[in-house]
């Protein structure tokens, strides 16, 4: 773990707003390293974690920061559908179902597990 910056966790409500205090959580609870170089790329892939979460799984929806060292940033979301997260190729002209290829595509690990109570969706961010 990161020397100076401890995991943080917060349960997100179940509404719209939840994808903002996402991020806002997401500036407040990482390093400065991180903040410095990771920050956007969290930032975006957090809000589609978290809007998953929201429209396709259960509550409770919980977000978890680790800095676990300076050259690795590891961010996971728990909620309580068992559906695994999986990728979608959308059409230019579909309005949703990137998420997930966005995470693939950003991040430099990303993975899920099922839980006792749903799943664990995380992906981590190097540099």
């Amino acid at each position: 773990m990161c020397d100076v910056t401890s995991p943080a966790e917060i349960v997100l409500p179940l509404d719209v707003e939840a994808a903002a205090r996402s991020r806002e959580f997401l500036r407040d609870a990482i390093c400065a390293p991180h903040h410095a170089t990771a920050l956007e790329d969290a930032e975006l892939l957090v809000s589609e974690l978290v809007t998953n979460g929201i429209r396709y799984a259960a509550p409770p929806i919980v977000l978890r920061i680790e800095c676990e060292n300076q050259d690795s940033l590891r961010i996971l979301v728990r909620d309580g559908s068992p559906l695994m997260p999986r990728l979608n190729h959308a059409e230019p002209e579909d309005e949703r179902g990137r998420g997930m290829y966005l995470v693939d595509y950003i991040s430099d690990e990303w993975g899920a597990e099922r839980t006792p109570d749903g799943k664990e969706t995380w992906f981590r961010l190097h540099g």
